[in-house]
C-alpha cells in the first residue's frame, strides 16, 4: 500500500480523497492556489504545497508543477479527483514516466474515451447501445444530410467535449448551420479541437449511468444505476439511486452493457458509463466517464461500498474487495448539489461564508445524512473555481422518505455570505411530478 499520496484537486473532492486516505493510514499532500491559500483540504492535509496563483491554468491544471511537487514531497501517487486533469491522458502519461501512480484507468483507457466520436465505434463493435448519430462531421453540407438521415431534432456536440459545453439542440435545417458553427467555435476554446457530430434528441429522455468497477486482474463489476436527469445547463443538480424507473431486469441489462464497455478498453478502476434512456425504456450508450463522478456518493450509500478506497486499493495492486454477487442495493439515497449561484439566473454568486451551519437530526433507523463540502466559515468563495459548495446526500428506506428527509435538510443547512439554490432545490424534491418519478432532463426548462 502507498504511504503517502498526493490529491491534485481542490474543494469537496479533494477533502474527500484526503479523508479516505487517513482512514487508510496513509499520508496526504495537498496542492493549493493563491485564492485557496486557507481551504479546507489545505487544513486537512498532513502536507500542502502552492502550486501556482488562482487562475486554474496556472495551478490545478499545472502538470509540471504538481508532478514536480509530488516527487519533492516522496508521494507514490496522485489522486486526481473529478474534473480538472482526471481524464487528461498526458497527465496520466507524465505520471507514469516519473514512476507516479495515477490513480486512475491506463492512459489509453482515457485517450479511447475521451473523444466521443471514437468511443461510439469501440461500444458499437462491443455490442453496447449506442444513441443515433452521425460520424465527426467536416462541413456544414455534410451536416444537412446526417440529420436528414437520423431525423430532427438532432444535438450537436463537441468530439473531444464533456460537460454539456457547446451542445446545441436544432430542430429543423433552417438552425442548423449556426449551431453547427457555435458549436465548432465553443469546442476549439474549451478543448483545443473544434470536431463535432450530431446525435438523435430525444426530448424526454432520462439521463442514467451506471458505475462500474475494474482491476489489474481483468475483475469487472457494476454496482447499478444512478438517475441523473435533474439538469440545468447540461449540467446534473440532483441525482438519485436506485432509478424511479429501473426494474431489476433493466438494471442487470445495463448493468452488463456497462461492464462490456469497461471491458472493450482494459479498464481499471472506479468509471461510470452513461446512458440515454427514451420513453420506452430504450437506451443508448452516451459516453464513459473514465474517472469518479460528482454523484458517487448515492451509489456508496445504497450499496454500502466506499469508492474512494476501492480507489486507492486497486491502484496498488489489490483485487477487487466484492465480486457482482456481493453488490446489492439497498433504501434510497439522494443527492443534492448546493451551489453558490442565484436560483433564478444560474449565475454564479461571490463573497465570504459568514455562517456555516450542518444540522443534526433525529434520524430513524435506515435513515442517513452526509455532507461531502470543501467549505467553512471565513471561506471565500471565488470567481476562479465551479461555485458547488456542498452536496448533500440522504439514504431512506423508501424513495418518499428520501424526498421528505432531503427536504427538511436542505431547509436547515445554513449558509450565509452568498447566494445559493437551496430554494430551487427544495422546489424540486417537492415538485408534484418529481415525487411520482415523471421527469426527464428538460424537467428545470419546462416546470420550474
Amino acid at each position: 500500500m502507498f504511504n503517502k499520496i498526493l490529491v491534485a484537486n481542490r474543494g469537496e473532492i479533494a477533502v474527500r480523497a484526503i479523508r479516505a486516505c487517513k482512514l487508510m493510514g496513509i499520508k496526504t499532500v495537498a496542492v493549493y492556489s493563491e485564492a485557496d491559500t486557507e481551504a479546507l483540504h489545505v487544513l486537512e492535509a498532513d502536507e500542502s504545497y502552492k502550486v501556482g496563483p488562482s487562475p486554474v491554468a496556472l495551478s490545478y491544471l499545472n502538470m509540471d508543477e504538481i508532478i514536480a511537487t509530488a516527487i519533492k514531497c516522496g508521494a507514490e501517487a496522485i489522486h486526481p479527483g473529478y474534473g480538472l486533469l482526471s481524464e487528461n491522458p498526458d497527465f496520466a502519461d507524465k505520471c507514469s514516466k516519473q514512476g507516479i501512480v495515477f490513480i486512475g484507468p491506463p492512459t489509453e483507457a482515457i485517450s479511447s474515451m475521451g473523444i466521443k466520436t471514437t468511443a461510439r465505434e469501440i461500444m458499437k463493435a462491443a455490442g453496447v447501445p449506442v444513441t443515433p448519430g452521425s460520424d465527426p462531421l467536416e462541413s456544414e453540407e455534410q451536416a444537412l444530410q446526417e440529420a436528414l438521415r437520423i431525423g430532427y431534432p438532432v444535438i450537436v456536440k463537441a468530439s473531444a467535449g464533456g460537460g454539456g459545453i457547446g451542445m446545441q439542440v436544432v430542430e429543423s435545417p433552417e438552425n442548423l448551420q449556426k449551431a453547427f458553427e457555435t458549436c465548432q467555435a465553443r469546442a476549439k476554446s474549451s478543448f483545443g479541437n473544434s470536431t463535432v457530430y450530431l446525435e438523435k434528441y430525444f426530448g424526454k429522455a432520462r439521463h442514467i449511468e451506471i458505475q462500474v468497477f475494474a482491476d489489474k486482474f481483468g475483475n469487472v463489476v457494476h454496482l447499478g444505476e444512478r438517475e441523473c436527469s435533474i439538469q440545468r445547463r447540461h449540467q446534473k443538480v440532483v441525482e438519485e439511486s436506485p432509478s424511479p424507473v429501473v426494474n431489476s431486469q433493466m438494471r442487470s441489462q445495463m448493468g452488463n452493457d456497462a461492464v462490456k464497455a469497461a471491458q472493450a478498453i482494459g479498464y481499471v478502476g472506479a468509471g461510470t458509463v452513461e446512458f440515454l434512456v427514451d420513453e420506452n425504456l430504450n437506451y443508448y450508450f452516451l459516453e464513459m466517464n473514465t474517472r469518479l463522478q460528482v454523484e458517487h456518493p448515492v451509489t456508496e450509500m445504497v450499496t454500502g461500498t466506499d469508492l474512494l478506497i476501492e480507489q486507492i486499493k486497486v491502484a496498488a495492486g489489490y483485487k477487487l474487495s466484492w465480486t457482482q454477487n456481493d453488490i446489492d442495493m439497498n433504501g434510497h439515497a439522494i443527492e443534492c448539489r448546493l451551489y453558490a449561484e442565484d436560483s433564478c439566473t444560474f449565475r454564479p454568486s461571490t463573497g465570504v461564508i459568514t455562517k456555516l451551519v450542518f444540522p443534526e437530526l433525529d434520524l430513524e433507523d435506515g435513515e442517513f445524512v452526509r455532507f461531502d463540502s470543501g467549505i467553512r466559515e471565513g471561506y471565500k468563495v471565488s470567481a476562479y473555481y465551479d461555485p458547488m459548495l456542498i452536496k448533500i446526500i440522504v439514504k431512506a428506506p423508501t424513495r418518499q422518505r428520501s424526498l421528505e428527509l432531503m427536504y427538511e435538510v436542505l431547509g436547515k443547512t445554513q449558509v450565509e455570505g452568498v447566494k445559493t439554490n437551496t430554494a430551487l432545490l427544495q422546489s424540486i424534491v417537492s415538485h408534484p411530478k418529481f415525487m411520482a418519478g415523471h421527469f426527464s432532463t428538460s424537467f428545470i426548462e419546462k416546470e420550474m
